[in-house]
């Protein structure tokens, strides 16, 4: 079974559940509560505290703790639970300018664990990581949009995430890795940003979904001046990642930019209205680097 899944800083996504937070409690005694997952005689639950951003998710055992979350969540909706082995093909993916460096550590990070016995929601999950594939983010994400793509000789792709955001041209339909990076201006950064002014200046203490509602539709249950902050510093964001992808002689005015991820979603209105991008596209689905990762899994694997 194929199984993509997207590791993102802020936020795990695969392509039929919903995203969740890339946070994680671990106990070795059961917690409260359903949604609770038991791994190799502990107890796992998933958190709105985020994990520190890591460049190398590998470091440690809990972005593999959340991946089972995903798996979980996916075989669920296939009701392919139970003691019988369910051979996985994983496909993910990484950040452009961090895939040449990483990607052998990332497939081998999923790979040769055996047979991999877990419960989650009380259900037994009995898996075998069979072929794992991992693909630059970003350029995935853009995959679901192709048929717009590729017959254009220049497109920019910006994908803004949890921590960072990245940038890959892609040239007629192909992804050239010598026009990419990763810039540390993720929406945690603006989060940030706004929650230590709103503190500073008017003792209060927003949550990021608090900031969220006021940049997805404008809903707030703040004051007018905590609506007209959080809007001033959210535009003052977009404006300053449009100047240093400009810094790095990167166009906007001119070709596409397709703007991916979440962060993007959230923006959407202060990119429109920067003045900075000629020709923005973007993509709405906040599961498609996962569902670029499955149709590129499936491209390379054709005939196979």
């Amino acid at each position: 079974m194929l199984i993509a899944i997207d590791h993102g800083n802020k936020q795990m996504k695969t392509i039929h559940s919903r995203p969740f937070v890339s946070g994680l409690m671990e106990s070795i005694t059961r917690p409260f509560g359903s949604d609770i997952l038991e791994y190799q005689g502990k107890f796992y639950t998933l958190s709105n505290q985020r994990i520190p951003y890591k460049r190398d998710k590998t470091e440690d055992d809990r972005f593999f703790i959340l991946t089972l979350f995903g798996i979980a969540e996916e075989l669920h909706l296939k009701e392919r639970y139970g003691e019988e082995v369910v051979h996985v093909s994983l496909a993910v993916g990484l950040p452009p300018a961090h895939y040449g460096a990483q990607n052998q550590s990332f497939i081998r990070y999923f790979s040769n664990r055996g047979i991999i016995n877990f419960q989650y929601r009380d259900n037994p999950y009995t898996i075998y990581i069979e072929d794992v594939r991992c693909y630059p983010q970003a350029f995935a994400a853009a995959v679901t949009m192709m048929d717009r793509l590729l017959d254009k000789p220049r497109v920019l792709i910006v994908d803004i995430g949890g921590f960072t955001a990245d940038y890959l041209m892609m040239r007629s339909g192909r992804a050239d890795l010598s026009i990419c990076d990763s810039l540390e201006n993720g929406v945690i950064l603006l989060y940030n940003r706004i929650r230590t002014k709103a503190n500073s200046e008017f003792d209060i203490l927003l949550e990021e979904t608090d900031i969220d509602g006021i940049l997805k539709n404008g809903e707030s249950t703040y004051a007018p001046k905590v609506y007209t902050l959080v809007e001033k510093l959210a535009q003052d964001f977009v404006n300053d990642l449009a100047n240093s992808l400009r810094e790095r002689m990167l166009d906007l005015m001119s070709g596409i930019v397709v703007f991916v991820g979440g962060g993007a979603i959230l923006l959407r209105r202060q990119i429109e209205a920067s003045g900075k991008v000629g020709n923005a596209l973007f993509v709405e689905d906040i599961n498609a680097n996962a569902k670029g990762y499955e149709f590129l899994y499936k491209m390379e694997t054709a005939g196979r």
